[in-house]
């Protein structure tokens, strides 16, 4: 059985995924310092890991903003490009088993994708994103080393950044917790600790986008939302997202291959022009 390639080409990072047989072949990612060497070096280490050989290979589907670099087939095989709305909702379908939703692809900004069975398509979106974490980070904390900053927020203390409804009210305000937020970072004082500002910092990321998230949604009857992307593995969308959940009653999903969906959904293109 042949294998289709999906490949989403970052400007230093590649996801590569295959598709065999409508299943999942081990995702990988490579980092590199420019587009051209991390697809070739991701699709090389993945073919070669996986013993896939290159007349294996049925399509090479490319998206990503890096993918507007390869101007010629890759290794001489078949090669499209895959539009990236498309992959993101083709990829959160495949991955949450839904249907009806609102993809939301957390990268350096944020994208919304409305997905309605085979309707999908993008909505909207935030500046808002993994790189604004790393860019405040740099300004606040001196660094943007992700693991630094996720290591400083797992012993900070929120409260002594947010302002929230507890600081303003003696009572509970409708549908919303003492401890809900009403203020980002408006408790923040001067000598604030870094691990309270790596907290704030991917509080506020992640807030802006469940809230942006669920705004998107209520001209509508969905409840679902499906978040793919790096921010995904930050182990505080554990703990945030739940919260939103309570409060909206709706359902923030990420899937097991979230990192790797718009990769899955290019490769899923590949049935859409016949290889």
């Amino acid at each position: 059985m042949k294998i289709a390639i999906g490949i989403d080409v970052g400007i230093s990072t590649t996801k590569i995924v295959g598709i065999r047989d409508g299943k999942v072949v081990k995702p990988m990612r490579i980092k590199a310092t420019d587009p051209i060497t991390s697809l070739y070096g991701a699709f090389g280490k993945y073919l070669y890991d996986n013993r896939i050989d290159l007349s294996d290979v049925e399509q090479v589907m490319l998206t990503g903003v890096g993918a507007h670099y390869i101007d010629k087939p890759v290794y001489g095989l078949p090669t499209s490009k895959a539009d990236e709305f498309l992959a993101d909702g083709l990829g959160a379908q495949y991955e949450s088993k839904l249907q009806r939703m609102i993809v939301v692809s957390m990268g350096t900004g944020t994208s919304l994708v409305l997905c309605d069975g085979n309707e999908i398509r993008h909505i909207g979106g935030i500046g808002i994103g993994g790189g604004t974490l790393s860019g405040l980070s740099r300004l606040l904390l001196k660094t943007d080393d992700i693991k630094e900053i996720i290591a400083l927020a797992m012993k900070g203390d929120i409260s002594s950044i947010n302002l929230q409804i507890k600081d303003i009210s003696t009572n509970p305000l409708p549908g919303l917790p003492m401890d809900a937020t009403a203020s980002l970072f408006a408790n923040a004082q001067g000598n604030a600790s870094r691990e309270d500002i790596a907290l704030g910092l991917i509080g506020l990321v992640l807030q802006s986008i469940g809230s942006a998230t669920i705004l998107s949604a209520l001209n509508s009857n969905i409840r679902d939302f499906v978040l793919i992307g790096n921010l995904t593995l930050l182990p505080q969308c554990e703990l945030l997202f739940p919260v939103m959940e309570k409060i909206y009653d709706v359902r923030f999903i990420i899937p097991k291959y979230s990192e790797y969906c718009t990769a899955i959904g290019a490769a899923l293109q590949a049935s859409r022009i016949g290889g």
